[in-house]
């Protein structure tokens, strides 16, 4: 067994110093644990400083002070290997569920949309923030944490918009125009010019941000800011058409007949519905006549139904009265019946964000043109 001189133990405690570790308690330590390996394992013979230089890197991967950072980190951060161990676990499960999930949507297959919404969400609101509070502790200047929060904020952002496009819920767009407006005008900024300034990362910097302007352009060009004018125009004097045409059915219709109950329930219900999607979209019940001349008057924009038709808004509970009382209608005339497969009726209130404005507008005409055309 080797026994170590004092001045080798001075030497091996300013060895530890030199190495950056600065608290005196885990030099101590760590000097009590270099001690212990070369007394029992250096040979009486042996020569100490040669043994030294092959026993120190035992103790870290790239410099001592690693240890110091690492117990530092521990002291004032204590559940760090758990959040980090979250944070890795909850990576796997998003990347797989996203990647399974956008399968499954390309196939048409069921459940596509359950993986796909607890990928982006759990890669959203676990794993992003947890990889920013991880990177924040390691981070050394407060330049580097606004790098980080920025694009955390971005990756959150874009990924929640990712999935509302999706599952065609409302705020979409403006969710994922609000990401790119993030990352060309703050995170990309940030990023280049604090990274620029240090001639060791200068050229990754640069690069890095090329990179970054390239996707995020090609992310602008599958960006619709907003649909064609021609395509919603000719789409809306359809409806228009439609409208002036059930007019002229319901003219046909007697009046006992239009102030039965029923009949006058599907009617009102359908109105009320429509209404309450235009005075969303373009702030009236009804088309102006100026609709005719865009640039004058109004411009009608193809897209989601509003937030009445959401939980239990004013639309929703429209859309739910008037299947019942087309369930009723059809029960009492089976021979004339209003189709329900296949049209609004047959809408599930838990995915009214895959409907666009439009074609509930046209499904409620066609409902009130089957109703009237039975009843003429």
């Amino acid at each position: 067994m080797y026994s170590l001189s004092d001045e080798q133990i001075d030497f091996i405690l300013r060895d530890i110093k030199s190495r950056g570790v600065e608290m005196e308690d885990l030099q101590v330590s760590l000097l009590d644990h270099i001690c212990c390996i070369m007394e029992s394992e250096l040979e009486p013979d042996g020569d100490f400083e040669s043994f030294y230089r092959k026993t120190i890197p035992r103790f870290f991967k790239k410099e001592l002070r690693e240890i110091e950072e690492e117990t530092i980190l521990l002291l004032t951060f204590k559940n760090y290997y758990a959040m980090r161990k979250t944070m890795i676990i909850t990576g796997i499960t998003s990347t797989v569920g996203f990647t399974i999930g956008s399968f499954f949507k390309i196939m048409h297959w069921p459940g596509a949309n359950v993986m796909l919404l607890l990928g982006i969400v759990v890669a959203s609101l676990v794993f992003l923030p947890l990889l920013f509070i991880l990177k924040t502790r390691e981070a050394n200047s407060s330049r580097d944490k606004i790098v980080l929060g920025v694009g955390t904020f971005f990756g959150i952002l874009i990924s929640l918009s990712t999935l509302f496009k999706i599952l065609h819920w409302p705020y979409a767009n403006i969710m994922w125009l609000t990401s790119l407006g993030i990352l060309f005008f703050a995170f990309l900024p940030v990023y280049f010019f604090s990274g620029i300034r240090n001639p060791e990362t200068k050229m990754n910097t640069v690069t890095s941000s090329m990179l970054v302007l390239l996707a995020g352009g090609l992310l602008f060009t599958i960006t619709s800011l907003r649909p064609s004018k021609v395509v919603v125009m000719n789409s809306m004097h359809a409806y228009i058409q439609s409208e002036e045409l059930l007019s002229r059915m319901q003219g046909q219709v007697s009046d006992s007949i239009a102030g039965t109950t029923l009949y006058s329930r599907i009617n009102n219900d359908c109105q009320k519905i429509k209404g309450l999607i235009l005075q969303y979209e373009i702030g009236m019940r009804s088309m102006p006549l100026k609709y005719e001349n865009p640039d004058e008057g109004v411009f009608f924009t193809e897209g989601s139904l509003g937030g009445d038709f959401y939980d239990n808004g004013e639309g929703a509970k429209l859309i739910s009265d008037l299947q019942d009382a087309v369930g009723k209608y059809n029960t009492a005339r089976p021979n004339e019946q209003i189709p329900v497969s296949h049209s609004v009726l047959d809408i599930d209130m838990s995915k009214m964000g895959q409907y666009t404005n439009l074609s509930v507008l046209n499904g409620l005409v066609r409902i009130q043109m089957f109703l009237a055309s039975a009843e003429k």
